[in-house]
């Protein structure tokens, strides 16, 4: 008995909370019937009538259920959907490079006799700018010409006799063979004498000279660095999902960390045939004239590029909701919600840029969410809709 009396107690709890949640909590009835509850239950427990009672009484059930009907529907307040571009420029920082850089080593090996520039001196393409001590060659050249100059003078007077039959017609060919071998031999030493002369390979400005004249220096001993900075190449590396988009000759603006405030601008020369597996980027090299020489090999550069970019729509970050099936938002069609399923491209602070089938202007919303289902009904936050109004009064008449 006493477990009969404690469950028709908690029955009773339970019949009057429910009624007093249905009859004074807006939207209450439309989460019962959503649920399954009968609509008499439901009226029921709210109070009204659907019988064929006293007309009063069932216009005024109607008339109140209207109102309630208008009052019940979701307030939430709602922002416009916007739209933004992305992947439309790149920044990135890069160093620079002369457009031809030379280190100039000797040809042989010996003792410097002269250095024929300091640095900071603007060359030119084969002009001399030290020497090796060079006497054992010029003697060894000498040797060779007087050599040259006999073999010469034995052809001659072989191919005189020859014309008188003194000679054979095999000596005259020795002799010319002798002369060519000596020929050769001068070739050979004057190419070791001038070897004796340290030449620059390319036009630039000579950098700091690290050796001294009587220093013994080898064909691996850098003599100067020669650089020609007429144009400055700077190599900068860039996400793989611009690879596709750059291209050389596309326009570069860049800026000289050194030199903030002064634009430079520029031209993708060369681009790498492959991309960094471990960074996933792409190595790039943009050229940048350097008319007035302020430019360095060396310095580091801010790089930027623009592109057309791919726009997306875009909605406020407390539109978005998460379910089981993923993200999605809520837009308003008319006076009734809509559920709208997204992919996140990108996420601000100020907004998200999502991949939806939403339009410029669509009211999405951003508070009121929970009360929210497929083709309900709402009511915008500091928004009137007489029309709606209207329709209710004329339900309820």
């Amino acid at each position: 008995m006493r477990f009969l009396k404690q469950l028709a107690v908690s029955l009773v709890v339970l019949v009057v909370g429910g009624a007093a949640w249905v009859r004074f909590a807006p939207g209450a009835g439309e989460t019962l019937g959503a649920i399954g509850v009968s609509h008499p239950l439901i009226d029921a427990l709210s109070g009204t009538q659907s019988g064929d009672g006293a007309g009063g009484q069932r216009n005024g059930g109607r008339g109140e259920g209207g109102r309630r009907g208008f009052s019940d529907a979701a307030l939430v307040v709602v922002r416009p959907a916007e739209s933004a571009i992305v992947n439309n420029r790149l920044n990135a920082i890069g160093n620079g490079e002369a457009i031809r850089s030379v280190t100039v080593t000797p040809a042989s090996t010996g003792n410097l006799t002269e250095i024929l520039v300091k640095s900071g001196d603007r060359i030119e393409e084969g002009q001399v700018i030290a020497r090796l001590d060079s006497d054992e060659q010029m003697i060894a050249a000498e040797h060779a010409r007087l050599t040259r100059d006999s073999a010469r003078e034995k052809v001659e007077r072989y191919r005189n006799l020859g014309t008188a039959r003194a000679v054979t017609a095999v000596e005259v060919r020795d002799a010319e063979i002798a002369m060519q071998t000596a020929e050769l031999a001068l070739r050979t030493a004057e190419l070791d004498l001038r070897r004796r002369d340290i030449v620059a390979p390319s036009k630039g400005i000579v950098g700091i000279i690290t050796v001294n004249v009587g220093d013994y220096v080898t064909t691996s001993t850098p003599i100067a660095v020669v650089d020609d900075r007429s144009q400055i190449l700077v190599d900068f590396w860039v996400p793989e999902r611009f690879a596709s988009k750059i291209s050389v000759g596309q326009p570069v603006t860049a800026n000289a960390v050194a030199q903030p405030g002064r634009q430079l601008d520029g031209a993708i020369h060369a681009i790498d045939n492959r991309l960094d597996q471990a960074s996933r980027t792409l190595r790039v090299r943009a050229r940048i004239e350097n008319p007035d020489d302020m430019l360095r090999a060396g310095m580091s550069f801010s790089v930027m590029m623009a592109f057309d970019g791919d726009r997306y729509p875009t909605v406020d970050p407390l539109a978005v909701q998460w379910s089981s099936e993923g993200s999605y938002i809520w837009r308003i069609n008319g006076d009734n919600s809509e559920r709208v399923p997204i992919k996140i491209i990108q996420r601000n602070p100020d907004k998200v840029l999502v991949e939806a089938e939403i339009a410029e202007g669509d009211r999405i919303v951003t508070e009121g969410v929970q009360r929210l289902r497929d083709g309900g009904a709402v009511r915008i936050a500091g928004e009137e809709n007489p029309e709606r109004e209207q329709k209710v009064a004329g339900d309820a008449q």
